[in-house]
């Protein structure tokens, strides 16, 4: 089934094309990836498909009745709501068969009460209604607060946050609930530009599968190249106006590029061979009248030909040749039993820290974790309220955060703001440096007042690169990159030769770079070798027992301490058991009322359903009440079930943890 069918469709602002004769289809559980470089055009088109902004040419076709949502890229405002009912709002579905079903009850009532002989209005009434309690129930409309609760949990919510106003989160969260009603919606077309902007590598990676099981088509505008491999299956890219479309994933879009741009320089080549031949016929021919005829008929047809468009031109690969300090020493810079505490919380103790000389660290962890704290340690930006931090002899360090972009002098030039870091540099050399952060041509004379955010993070890895550090700390250095930005960043820090560590969600960025993984959780630092792909099973915060014992060192034990091993592993046996007897006894407690309410309510519903019952009110009234109150009894009994469920379960876990180390 066709979804969305852009016909021919042209757009442009002033003078410039952003789409001109563009065309796409989307089919039903297609998931396609939308790229370009920033300003192609990306959120025009998906601004088209919403109705929101209309074409100046072609036409769109939707599907009837086709649900569909979208997640902008820029802050929402929500107020007035908490966060669990800004994310349930979005079921309009069931939240309009339950509306319904209250309205329905109260006609039933008003029936029932003012003509109970009719039996004819009352049958179609409780048929209606009865359809309606199976489509409420088909909609997910009881699980509905489960469902919500589980996703928000996914993007990094606490469930001490669900109740809490909208109002109070920063813009980021809010945007991550906004993701989740969207989720929630589960619409037929999902439009998502740039959704993982916001979330830290644990929620990026719980999006990612939930995406992967969702039945909503999918038309996804993102940077990240791991993201979009992973996710879809036909890659659609905005190219000078033109939208081309190309089967497979990211890399296999790169492979098809590189084949279509080859065979596009061949064709412009020959064309362009040919048109010269014709025009040295011309030239030649044009003074002689025997040729008159010949010459006309050359010229009609160069002016019909359809000219082939020159290719793109190919990315450049930086070849900025970097120079570096002296040689740093062994230890560049060591945390040495550091306590770091804001207000009451501590984020860490008695820390022990270090990166040496060819360190190329990649620093992960859920938000909040202390990934950036640990970075302003390293950096020497904050302090600690005890313990040490030691910087090798000759290091010289550099540090890039969010926060640096509101630093340059917004009334500079691009080449003005860096021949302030750089002042003995010639401007051959300063452009130069430039061309390799893809500041080109006059790229170079653009005030910084007006350089998006990609621009901005380029031109202080610039300005960062031409100090010669010795040592980079990078906070998130690829955050605001589109992707010619983010393959310019990989390939500048592939060349670098000094030491590094570095925050980032790009798992493309880490494995190429990173020979280490340092894992920040509950205040601890686990050091491992190998990039993301070698350690992305250790990223879970409750690593299995099989999982502990590969990372933790193993120790030769006397055949006493096994003993006493032995003994504390039996008793904790018997606590668990202990502890898993009452709930067990518990949950079948609440199975069999659940099995009494679920029998009586099938009863009620199947009375409600016979039109002689309104004959009497009173019994009517009663059954209605009734049947109300035990759904709302079935569904806090299943609240409780799901709880005690979740505790058993995890007493499981503790179980065969105990039972592998044995």
């Amino acid at each position: 089934m066709t979804l969305v069918t852009l016909q021919d469709i042209d757009k442009f602002y002033g003078r410039q094309d952003v789409l001109k004769q563009a065309g796409l289809q989307i089919r039903a559980g297609e998931r396609v990836g939308l790229i370009g470089p920033n300003g192609a055009g990306k959120t025009t088109l998906l601004r088209i498909i919403l109705g929101r902004i209309a074409p100046d040419g072609g036409q769109v076709h939707k599907a009837k009745r086709l649900r569909l949502d979208y997640l902008p890229q820029d802050v929402l405002t929500f107020s007035g709501k908490t966060v669990l009912q800004l994310v349930m709002d979005t079921a309009e579905e069931a939240r309009a068969v339950e509306a319904e079903l209250q309205d329905l009850a109260l006609e039933l009532k008003a029936l029932a009460d003012k003509d109970p002989s009719n039996k004819e209005a009352l049958v179609e009434l409780t048929n209606r209604q009865s359809r309606l309690l199976d489509l409420f129930e088909i909609l997910g409309g009881y699980q509905l607060e489960a469902q919500a609760g589980k996703i928000l949990k996914g993007l990094g919510f606490a469930e001490a946050d669900f109740d809490r106003p909208v109002e109070e989160f920063s813009g980021g969260w809010v945007m991550r609930a906004a993701l989740a009603r969207l989720l929630l919606a589960e619409p037929d077309l999902l439009l998502l530009d740039e959704p993982t902007n916001h979330l830290d590598l644990d929620s990026l990676l719980w999006l990612e599968s939930y995406l992967k099981a969702c039945p909503s088509a999918l038309l996804l505008i993102s940077h990240d190249r791991t993201f979009l491999n992973n996710l879809v299956h036909r890659i659609v890219e905005i190219d000078r106006a033109e939208v081309i479309s190309y089967p497979g994933n990211y890399d296999q879009y790169l492979k098809e590029k590189e084949k279509r741009l080859a065979a596009q320089a061949a064709a412009y080549t020959h064309q362009l061979e040919r048109i010269k031949q014709v025009e040295r016929f011309i030239d030649r021919s044009r003074v002689r009248k025997s040729s008159a005829r010949q010459v006309q008929s050359r010229i009609k047809a160069l002016e019909k030909m359809e000219r082939i468009e020159a290719p793109s031109p190919k990315s450049r690969k930086i070849n900025f040749s970097f120079s570096l300090a002296p040689r740093s020493p062994k230890t560049l810079v060591e945390l040495v039993g550091v306590t770091k505490s804001y207000g009451r919380q501590t984020v860490y103790r008695d820390l022990d820290f270090i990166v040496q000389r060819e360190d190329r660290i990649a620093i992960l962890g859920a938000n909040g974790a202390g990934k950036t704290t640990l970075m302003r340690l390293l950096a020497g930006v904050t302090d600690c309220q005890a313990g040490t931090r030691k910087l090798g002899p000759g290091v010289v360090p550099a540090y890039f955060a969010q926060h640096q972009l509101e630093e340059l002098d917004e009334n500079l030039t691009v080449l003005e703001e860096l021949s302030v870091a750089a002042p003995d540099q010639t401007v051959g050399r300063l452009r130069t440096m430039l061309g390799s952060f893809l500041f080109r041509g006059d790229d170079v004379l653009k005030k910084v007042a007006v350089l998006s955010g990609g621009e901005k993070t380029r031109l202080i890895l610039a300005k960062i690169m031409l100090s010669s550090p010795n040592l980079l700390l990078l906070d998130e250095p690829s955050n605001h990159l589109d992707i010619p930005g983010q393959v310019m960043l990989e390939q500048a820090l592939m060349q670098y030769q000094g030491s590094l560590a570095l925050i980032s969600h790009d798992r493309k960025l880490i494995n190429s770079v990173a020979n280490k993984t340092a894992i920040v959780c509950k205040g601890r630092v686990e050091v491992y070798l190998g990039n993301f792909d070698e350690n992305e099973a250790r990223l879970d915060k409750t690593l299995t027992a099989e999982e502990k014992k590969k990372a933790q060192p193993v120790k030769s034990v006397t055949r006493a301490e096994r003993e006493v091993r032995k003994r504390a592993e039996a008793e904790a046996r018997q606590r668990l058991y202990r502890l898993k007897t009452p709930l067990l006894e518990e949950m079948n407690q609440l199975e069999k009322r659940l099995d009494e309410l679920g029998n009586r309510l099938d009863e009620i519903s199947a009375q409600l359903a016979i039109p002689e019952t309104y004959q009497d009110q009173e019994r009517s009234r009663v059954l209605l009440q009734e049947y109300t109150r035990l759904k709302t009894e079935s569904e806090g009994l299943m609240k409780n079930w799901e709880a005690v469920a979740l505790k058993l379960e995890e007493l499981e876990e503790r179980l065969d943890e105990t039972d592998e180390l044995r």
